[in-house]
């Protein structure tokens, strides 16, 4: 899934045992109720987190993140979220269903990988409509939605547009349905995404970055101000007003902006 990790199974005569298995921190949303209500009360409503328990074959078995409760499920009934915003799977309409579902505020956002095309993505964000950006791959697998930004990852694509809204409708809020899981007594659990504030170094003084006061009052902390000064001393000392320099040409390891000129916003609106 790009540059996101999933767990592999293993292979040899482990493998079946393996795969029929499900971890405790698979997360699954359901995304039609279960059963239909024209056959019975349903177990489980659409926008319903399941923690996945097991797999096997068409069935899986779940625990309710709600009630704690278990029992199986048809996993077209499902779909796995990673990060707490990444829905394998999710088609097109699902995903306005699910962000129109109550909880949900402006803002809200998935980003869902195309069910025919693996490593196809696209955000869809709730605003007065729900809007959807196609997700384009560079050939060095670097991501963007407007051409003149592009992100080495997944992640750092959210994390930005959780910062600005940057062309697209709104800022990023919330994932899709995180007002839906309640806090856990025995071990809260971590937010499913970080909304991160980007560090300004145009605020910093460059003087700063070469002190290893660890006494100062110093914006930059000692680990990272140490490091730049062990590297300065084995670079041959180099003057360090013409290093500073030559570093502001290089280009950020996590974002590469292209200049704005002749490059609007775009609005990608995707149909898959």
């Amino acid at each position: 899934m790009g540059n996101i990790m999933r767990g592999s199974s293993s292979t040899g005569k482990d493998n079946t045992e393996s795969s029929s298995k499900g971890s405790e921190d698979d997360i699954v949303v359901v995304l039609k109720d279960y059963p239909s209500p024209e056959i019975s009360e349903p177990i489980y409503r659409m926008g319903e987190k399941l923690r996945l328990i097991a797999q096997e074959a068409y069935w899986w078995r779940v625990r309710s993140v709600q009630t704690q409760k278990e029992n199986y499920i048809p996993n077209s009934h499902v779909a796995k979220v990673y990060h707490g915003w990444l829905f394998e799977g999710v088609e097109r309409q699902k995903a306005e269903e699910l962000l129109s579902l109550p909880g949900n505020r402006v803002g809200s956002f998935l980003v869902r990988e195309s069910s025919r095309e693996r490593g196809q993505y696209s955000l869809s964000v709730k605003h007065r409509i729900i809007k959807h950006y196609r997700i384009f791959r560079l050939d060095n697998s670097w991501y963007y939605i407007s051409p003149r930004l592009t992100f080495q990852c997944l992640e750092d694509m959210i994390n930005h547009y959780c910062d600005f809204a940057d062309g697209l409708c709104c800022a990023l809020s919330t994932p899709c349905l995180a007002g839906m899981t309640p806090p856990s007594d025995a071990s809260p659990a971590a937010p499913p995404v970080v909304m991160r504030r980007n560090f300004d170094w145009k605020k910093i003084d460059s003087r700063q970055l070469v002190s290893t006061d660890s006494c100062s009052d110093n914006m930059v902390s000692y680990g990272v101000r140490n490091s730049i000064a062990a590297y300065l001393s084995f670079s041959g000392n180099q003057d360090p007003a013409r290093t500073r320099a030559e570093s502001r040409k290089k280009k950020s390891k996590s974002v590469y902006a292209i200049p704005e000129s002749g490059l609007g916003n775009i609005d990608y609106d995707d149909n898959f």
